[in-house]
């Protein structure tokens, strides 16, 4: 099945606002085995919104419409594709009640045009709104499907997955059964991951991979299909394997919302150790990106920014001698901060960052060269130097993660 993704708002047009909802809605429909070939953002007005759907009815069997529900005069939406396909607006009833019901028990003033969120297209099915007003709906016409869907993502992700997505999957599968993997790999770009899976994407017929570039990472998604689910795993599975043989060094763990630090989180809980940290080109984002994980508590107490030698002699016990000696930016005080922090807190481990974030050189060393420190609850300290050339910003963020990565690899053996 063919798709099209049409956003609607004069705001996504303005660049007042960052249209997220499409690439999570493009994502979706390709685990479902539909290919997205088009995608439009349209402002509010009736007569270029009306084109562009026309456009999109003609050489798509589904179009998928975001945004433009709301209880404003511009919000045109669903009046406008009510008049395209020549079928009136007729009310949801429990969507009106819900409309009704909020805005006397908040005593507000209820907007002119309220009850347009709570109407739906004659026939259409309708897609409740869990968490706003606007119900979403699923028409069915002769020329294709089309997808109605709210524009806040708070609405529209739990009304896609909740509800539309089930029903997409039983007009588009037909017994068929898709399913889809998420891999993904730090310490590699996109191209070079393509280059090493050449082999397997040059052939691909089924399953198919696809890879994202993410924000200083990569992810790969298999695609595989067939009649029964077993034979699906099956081929999910061989493929992984064929995978992991080829990049398998860059790889860490598994799905859309995952990350290195959920990973590196749930690995030392289920071991029961404890870790801190000693951050200098980093200054605390480390450990920053470690609290955000739910339950990091359980692992992380505290650690340390030590930004100038001085202060790594001070908190961590970094020897000046080491400083003078080998420079801040050495192995040898990343191995020094490490067991410092490690001593001071009395954790199992203790990971350390020392580098330069740029833009200029330190200590002859250039922007993006950065070591790390990793010590063991055994005694050993894993180091690992990094040269990474990109802003000072990205610099740090790939620091971060070249530090997970390496406790990552600590806990694979």
């Amino acid at each position: 099945m063919k798709a099209e993704i049409i956003s609607v708002g004069t705001e996504l047009l303005l660049g007042e606002i960052v249209d997220t909802s499409t690439p999570f809605i493009a994502q979706h429909l390709a685990n479902l085995g539909i290919d997205v070939y088009f995608e439009a953002t349209v402002g509010d007005n009736p007569e270029r919104l009306t084109t562009t759907i026309q456009r999109a009815a003609r050489r798509s069997e589904l179009v998928v419409l975001t945004g433009g529900l709301g209880p404003t005069e511009d919000d045109l939406t669903k009046t406008t594709l009510a008049k395209l396909v020549n079928r009136p607006l007729v009310p949801e009833p429990q969507s009106m009640n819900k409309i009704k019901t909020f805005y006397a028990e908040t005593k507000r003033p209820q907007p002119v045009h309220a009850d347009l969120m709570g109407e739906i297209i004659e026939g259409a099915t309708v897609l409740p709104n869990e968490v706003g007003f606007a119900v979403g709906i699923l028409l069915t016409t002769k020329q294709c499907h089309y997808l109605v869907l709210p524009g806040p993502p708070a609405e529209l992700q739990p009304m896609f997955e909740k509800e539309a997505e089930p029903r997409l999957a039983q007009l588009t599968q037909h017994g068929q059964v898709i399913k889809s993997r998420v891999m993904r790999f730090f310490g590699i770009g996109e191209p070079a991951l393509e280059d090493c899976l050449h082999s397997l994407i040059a052939g691909q017929q089924n399953p198919t991979l696809a890879t994202y570039a993410k924000q200083n990472e990569v992810t790969l998604r298999i695609t595989a299909s067939g009649s029964e689910k077993a034979a699906v795993a099956r081929l999910l599975d061989e493929t992984e394997q064929q995978v992991l043989h080829l990049a398998g060094q860059y790889f860490y763990g598994y799905g859309d919302d995952n990350s290195l630090e959920q990973v590196v989180v749930q690995l030392l809980q289920q071991r029961h150790l404890t870790i801190t940290a000693a951050e200098s080109l980093t200054s605390g984002l480390f450990q920053s990106t470690l609290a955000n994980v739910a339950g990091a508590s359980q692992i992380f107490s505290g650690g340390f920014v030590t930004y100038a030698a001085t202060t790594k002699e001070q908190l961590v016990n970094v020897p000046a001698a080491t400083i003078a000696t080998h420079g801040v930016v050495s192995k040898e005080t990343a191995v020094a901060m490490a067991t410092g922090a490690q001593r001071q807190l009395q954790t199992d481990l203790a990971i350390s960052f020392t580098g330069v974030a740029g833009p200029d050189e330190l200590e002859g060393h250039p922007a993006g060269f950065f070591w790390l420190g990793l010590a063991l609850p055994d005694g050993r300290v894993l180091t690992r130097s990094v040269q990474f050339s990109s802003s000072r910003n990205s610099v740090r963020d790939y620091a971060v993660k070249s530090g997970l990565k390496l406790i990552y690899d600590y806990f694979q053996g």
